[in-house]
C-alpha cells in the first residue's frame, strides 16, 4: 500500500470516528431534553418469588413518593443512583435502569434466590445460592428447606455458608434445591453439635442419618437405592433410621 493510500485510510478512520462521536453527542442531547412521562417496571419472578413488588420498587425510585421521576427532564435523573437504591433492597440481586428511545424509564429488576430457612431462637433467616443471609419477607414465603442446629452448636454467622467451613453445607443445600425428588423428599435438615447432617423426610417414618456434607454424589446415590428398591419391598414403616454416613453401606434399622 503506498503512502497516499495509507494517508486516505486514515484521513477516512478520523472522518468516521469524528462522526460517530458528534452523532453520539446529538442523540444524547436529544434524549436529555426529553421529559420522562412514563416508568415502566419489571421484576423477574423466574423462581416463582415475589418478595418485592412494583409499589416497593417505586418507593426506592421516588424515596417514598418524594421525588416523582414522571415529568422530570431526563439530565436531571441519575440512572447509576436509581439502580445503588433499588439494589440496597435484600431480596434484589441485580437492577437495571435505563431510558428508552421515547426518554421514559425503563427498570428490570432481578430478585434474590432463597434456598433454604435458617431457623433460629431469635428470628429465621433465608440463604440464597450465594450463602447470603438474608431477612424473612411480611410479603411472601419461599417453600424451601429448614434448617435447625443442636442447640450446643454456636449460633450461625452471617458469613457462615461463605466460610471453607460453611461452603460444604451450602454445597449440600443447593443439591436438593437442583433436585426435584429430594426437594420434594426431604422436610427438614438438622446439623447436630459435631457437625453431622441428618434429615426428616416428608414421607416415612425414619431418620436419615447423612453424615458430613461430603460425598454428596455416591450417599444420594445410596439413598436413591433405598427409596426405590428398599422401602416398595419392606415398606414405608419399616424403618426407623438410615444412615448413608459410611462408605459403601446402607444401614437400615
Amino acid at each position: 500500500m503506498g503512502l497516499n493510500s495509507k494517508l486516505k485510510s486514515l484521513i477516512f478512520a478520523a472522518c468516521s470516528i469524528i462522526t460517530i462521536g458528534a452523532l453520539a453527542g446529538f442523540a444524547s442531547s436529544k434524549q436529555n431534553v426529553k421529559t420522562c412521562k412514563k416508568v415502566s417496571i419489571n421484576i423477574d419472578n423466574e423462581y416463582n418469588n415475589y418478595f418485592i413488588g412494583d409499589k416497593e420498587v417505586r418507593d426506592l425510585l421516588t424515596r417514598e413518593g418524594d421525588r416523582k421521576l414522571e415529568g422530570l427532564p431526563n439530565q436531571q435523573i441519575d440512572l447509576k443512583n436509581l439502580e445503588k437504591r433499588i439494589e440496597a433492597h435484600s431480596f434484589v440481586k441485580e437492577a437495571d435502569v435505563f431510558r428508552g428511545l421515547d426518554g421514559n424509564i425503563q427498570v428490570h429488576v432481578k430478585q434474590n434466590r432463597p434456598i433454604a430457612r435458617i431457623i433460629r431462637p431469635d428470628q429465621d433467616v433465608y440463604i440464597d445460592a450465594e450463602g447470603t443471609m438474608l431477612p424473612l419477607s411480611n410479603r411472601y414465603t419461599a417453600r424451601v428447606i429448614p434448617i435447625t442446629k443442636s442447640a450446643s452448636v454456636k449460633p450461625f454467622s452471617s458469613n457462615f455458608f461463605q466460610d471453607s467451613t460453611g461452603q460444604a453445607y451450602l454445597a449440600l443445600v443447593l443439591r436438593i434445591e437442583k433436585d426435584e425428588f429430594w426437594k420434594a423428599q426431604l422436610a427438614q435438615m438438622h446439623i447436630d453439635g459435631k457437625g453431622m447432617v441428618s434429615f426428616l423426610p416428608q414421607v416415612g417414618e425414619h431418620t436419615i442419618e447423612f453424615g458430613r456434607p461430603d460425598q454428596l454424589d455416591a450417599k444420594f446415590k445410596k439413598l436413591m437405592v433405598f427409596y426405590k428398591e428398599v422401602l416398595p419391598v419392606m415398606g414405608w414403616d419399616k424403618y426407623k433410621r438410615v444412615n448413608v454416613a459410611f462408605e459403601d453401606q446402607i444401614i437400615c434399622e
